[in-house]
């Protein structure tokens, strides 16, 4: 079959890379793709948000599966357009997608249906904000309600930081219409943990799990992002913690979706915090995540075409994960100066082609320069990802592929996987 991708960064990459080696799929577009995934999909222009673009290029290119990798086209209802037209997609509907593109939906959705996550409240003006913030102490948890890439998250320590945080917030300076209204949650504590399953509406695959690091700076300092780096290992889900995890929270989820009229079809991501009274939800993800994506796919042995098929098609045959092809990977990200608030385009990019032989590089912001070389061309630049026999040789790996690399301006973390504890 042939595969349209939407998207094009490095989960992406990550996806195009991986359905390439599945043995039903002869070939795989991008939609718009980038420079950096041409080796393994066929770029196709376009906006992936709009549906008359890509039920064009469904019908130029004969797909028979498109793969929505970003969040905006399934908030904008691309699956919707696209399932009506009757083609075949792998991602949930705009209305299921909403666990994603609406965190009042999300907190709303698990108080409903009894899923364990933070206490939370709503507000859309700064007084409201503030009763909600003495309700639950210092420190707490600030949340855009809508899509924010990633930065939309602001964990203030003391009342001066979360009354700036709600002004930006409220007031459109930091993340646009996505803050105009906010949740205000209490802080939780533990170790954050990624679980992905791949839903067909009722049943699920449970991928290698992950877990990320969303600060910029080393020792979890600086700005959120939309990820520095994560790493997979087997340890980090054990069978017990599965179990409850499917048991708590994604049964539940598809149970009360499909109750209310719109099953849930594509990746249900699960970000969790293990606390000590047992794991909460910090937020859901309606797509694969980014940069989890990366080292998940690296270690997952499945063949991702047949799966994504058989989830959009309502049938996955099996609940039977494929083994990992290895112990552990890592992923790396490099960003760019000026990230997350205003990074530079354009810097030149040396050494992209002496990646050791169990390490990828997947291109998220780059492009081809004049002379065909290659230059940076967004926020997050590459991740650097390689597989190991044990975490610390998969790290070891991926910061020697690193090493090599070079931009002006490069930012990088040179803790991932060596702190696990976080407080988002």
């Amino acid at each position: 079959m042939k595969v349209l991708v939407l998207g094009g960064g490095g989960r992406e990459h990550a996806l195009a890379w991986k359905l390439r080696q599945s043995r039903r799929v002869e070939a795989v577009f991008a939609l718009p793709g980038s420079d950096g995934m041409a080796a393994v999909a066929t770029a196709v222009a376009g906006d992936p948000c709009d549906a008359a673009t890509v039920l064009a290029a469904i019908a130029r290119h004969a797909i028979d599966l498109t793969v929505v990798g970003p969040e905006a086209p399934l908030a904008a209802g691309i699956v919707d357009a696209v399932s009506a037209a009757g083609h075949l997609i792998f991602g949930p509907s705009r209305a299921a997608a909403q666990l994603e593109a609406s965190k009042t939906f999300a907190k709303e959705f698990m108080a409903g249906r009894h899923i364990p996550t933070a206490r939370f409240a709503c507000a859309d003006d700064p007084a409201g904000a503030r009763r909600a913030l003495a309700r639950f102490g210092l420190p707490a948890v600030i949340k855009a309600d809508g899509l924010a890439a990633g930065k939309g998250v602001v964990i203030a320590s003391d009342a001066s930081e979360a009354e700036r945080a709600l002004e930006a917030m409220l007031g459109g300076s930091l993340v646009g219409e996505a803050g105009r209204r906010v949740v205000i949650e209490e802080c939780l504590h533990g170790p954050e943990l990624s679980v992905l399953a791949v839903c067909d509406g009722e049943r699920w695959i449970i991928m290698p799990a992950a877990r990320d690091h969303k600060r910029l700076r080393d020792g979890d300092a600086g700005p959120n992002t939309g990820g520095m780096g994560a790493y997979s290992t087997d340890a980090l889900l054990p069978r017990e913690l599965r179990e409850r995890v499917e048991e708590t929270v994604i049964g539940p989820v598809l149970a009360g979706m499909a109750h209310a009229a719109t099953p849930f079809q594509g990746v249900l991501y699960t970000g969790l915090m293990l606390t000590r009274e047992g794991p909460r939800v910090l937020e859901f993800n309606a797509r694969f995540g980014d940069p989890e994506t990366q080292p998940i796919l690296m270690r997952w042995n499945g063949d991702l075409g047949e799966l994504l098929r058989q989830a959009a098609q309502g049938r996955i045959e099996t609940q039977t994960a494929a083994p990992p092809a290895a112990a552990a990977a890592a992923c790396i990200i490099a960003a760019a100066a000026g990230y997350p608030d205003r990074p530079r385009r354009g810097d030149h990019i040396t050494g992209l082609d002496a990646a050791p032989k169990r390490a990828m590089v997947f291109h998220a912001g780059t492009r081809r320069d004049a002379d065909g070389g290659w230059e940076t061309n967004g926020g997050r630049v590459l991740g650097v990802t390689a597989l190991g026999e044990r975490l610390d040789s998969a790290l070891a790996a991926a910061y020697g592929a690193l090493a090599g690399i070079n931009f002006e301006g490069m930012q990088y973390r040179t803790d991932i996987g060596k702190d696990n504890q976080s407080t988002l």
